[in-house]
């Protein structure tokens, strides 16, 4: 009964596709499996092309599939019809671009904050003073001379003769940046030398006690720093997921497209009185 049922099935599910290659002669089949065996077996089966497979058209372009994904994670999977696995990759997108986002802008305001800071707090007026206060002690050039204009009304960064400065500190492994530069805020809160610039400083020809207050901006350009490094992890992962996507993609569309032979063969069976057409199925898949 069960191989009746499925033969009958099949019948007339492939009906159209004979009716298409026997000399487009169309025909009908009506779920009986005695009358359409005799139906069949009047067809000329000499003419029959016993493979169907699935139309051009709709086969997925491996190619395209890894380029949409490559462009957009998921999108290759949506033209797959892989619908579960391009709402993961497109939350990944949507969640690692917003950290990006989110954790640049984090970095963003807190380097801006710093920056501030610093210039609020941090002298280069107090440090070239220092360097020519104890330019002996610390084995500076003897022509070490910084020129420092008087007028106070002008921030300490328009004061100083950079030149100069820079000049004294040629026995230093660092040299200061102009104001502004992003070395010029690393710098005076990274190395100890620069301390005598920050309030409070006493430790006089040695740079190395630190005050507080250098202790804290560096603590506040170590959070900028992580923000951003949050960010750049962030980048990165938009990058793997592109590509993992894209990888996914492809393989999607290749699984897509396995093509499906459907076999079919009619075979003549001889009974006592009569012939009996028997159709038969083999499902073959390839890669």
């Amino acid at each position: 009964m069960k191989n009746i049922f499925l033969t009958s099935i099949l019948l007339i599910f492939f009906g159209n596709a004979f009716a298409q290659e026997f000399n487009k002669k169309t025909f009908h089949l009506s779920g009986n499996l005695e009358a359409d065996s005799k139906l069949v077996s009047k067809l000329d089966f000499n003419q029959i092309n016993n493979s169907v497979y699935l139309p051009e058209e709709n086969k997925k372009s491996p190619f395209l599939a890894g380029l949409f994904s490559l462009l957009v994670p998921g999108a290759g999977e949506i033209y797959t019809e892989e619908y579960i696995k391009a709402a993961v990759f497109l939350a990944l997108e949507a969640a690692v671009v917003t950290t990006a986002i989110i954790y640049d802008k984090k970095g963003n305001d807190q380097t801006e904050m710093f920056e501030n800071f610093a210039d609020k707090n941090w002298s280069v007026v107090k440090y070239a003073e220092w360097l020519m206060q104890y330019k002996a002690e610390l084995g500076l050039p003897e022509d070490c001379n910084i020129t420092i204009n008087p007028d106070e009304s002008l921030p300490p960064w328009e004061r100083v003769n950079w030149e100069e400065l820079n000049h004294c500190e040629s026995r230093f492994s660092h040299k200061l940046p102009p104001h502004g530069n992003q070395q010029y805020y690393e710098l005076i809160g990274k190395y100890p030398q620069y301390s005598p610039g920050w309030p409070n400083f006493s430790g006089e020809s040695d740079y190395h006690i630190v005050p507080q207050i250098y202790l804290d901006y560096s603590a506040m350009r170590g959070k900028a720093n992580d923000y951003y490094n949050v960010a750049s992890k962030a980048v990165i992962g938009i990058y793997i997921n592109h590509f993992l996507s894209g990888i996914d993609a492809v393989w999607s569309a290749i699984s897509y497209n396995k093509d499906l032979a459907l076999n079919i063969r009619i075979q003549n069976v001889n009974l006592a009185a009569d012939v009996e057409w028997i159709p038969t199925l083999n499902i073959k898949y390839s890669f």
